[in-house]
């Protein structure tokens, strides 16, 4: 898994930064994209990367903003004419549904593959083999969530030398019993997967929270992760500023990172106030407190 940020800005685009969104690249385990959020000019970000929209299996809006939704409809439609053909699931608060319809019918726009739509709450929206996600309400002017990607456990690497020592001979039997929690072998011998496999690999577990104001509960639903992507729209002395807004200072984020004692922390939807130097204070500020935190850039890529 890899995380690719394709805007971090805050509230409108600048030179240096788009408005906010950011892929979770899985082609090794699912061979698909993930989206989460898709503000404007997101499928021109796309453009200067290797990621196909056709192979965008799922978008997620942590909310209804327009930094965060107005890529929308342009992603869709330009998805049909690249070839995109595979369903699309679209995830986001009530009114993704109003909003995306009415987009799509208004300019006429026919897409080429089938479009599901869910309208979320708290809890877990989705799970299948791989993994889960679930959604936790946030703090924000409208609602706004926070995504959590959990994946489950993997079984242990297959104990060879235990395998050998039972007479059982390498060959495809073996990824036949590293598959399969019990296998028959055709002497009639029934190997039990857990007898020859070492301990499961736990998953890996990504946070990626919309827009907030800090609010401790939201570790508990964070904790552990292996990254957490938190937003950092103002510097510690624009606290005040940060509330009355419903967002997030540097210091902050870096407060929840060590209270979820997650891995590492990503902070990004910057304020275009801050530029160059003024940057680097802001990831000063959170390395303070938490020192595993970086700071995202357009085109930056988090292997996970």
């Amino acid at each position: 898994m890899e995380l690719y940020f394709l805007g971090t800005g805050a509230g409108v685009p600048s030179k240096q930064r788009n408005v906010t969104s950011i892929a979770l690249e899985m082609q090794q385990e699912r061979g698909s994209t993930w989206l989460f959020d898709c503000g404007e000019a997101t499928q021109h970000q796309i453009l200067h990367t290797n990621i196909r929209p056709r192979k965008i299996e799922k978008i997620f809006i942590t909310h209804l903003h327009g930094d965060h939704i107005f890529g929308l409809p342009g992603l869709l439609g330009s998805r049909s004419f690249q070839g995109g053909d595979s369903p699309l699931a679209v995830y986001g608060p009530k009114g993704i549904r109003t909003f995306l319809e009415t987009a799509l019918a208004i300019s006429s726009t026919k897409l080429t593959y089938f479009v599901d739509i869910y309208e979320i709450e708290e809890g877990i929206i989705f799970e299948d083999d791989h993994c889960k996600v679930s959604c936790h309400r946030l703090e924000h002017g409208i609602p706004s969530y926070g995504y959590c990607i959990q994946e489950h456990d993997k079984p242990g690497e297959l104990l060879v030398e235990r395998l050998q020592q039972a007479g059982i001979k390498p060959g495809p039997v073996y990824q036949q019993i590293k598959d399969n929690p019990i296998v028959t072998l055709p002497t009639g011998y029934i190997v039990h997967r857990d007898d020859y496999v070492g301990p499961p690999k736990p998953g890996r577990k990504v946070c990626i929270l919309g827009d907030t104001r800090y609010v401790q509960h939201v570790a508990d639903f964070a904790a552990n992760a292996d990254v957490l992507v938190h937003e950092a729209t103002f510097a510690k002395a624009e606290a005040e500023h940060a509330y009355n807004y419903y967002h997030s200072t540097t210091e902050q984020a870096a407060h929840l990172a060590r209270e979820a004692n997650v891995k590492q922390l990503i902070l990004t939807h910057i304020s275009s106030r801050y530029q160059q130097d003024a940057q680097k204070q802001l990831l000063i500020e959170a390395q303070s407190i938490f020192p595993n935190s970086k700071l995202a850039t357009d085109f930056a890529t988090f292997p996970i």
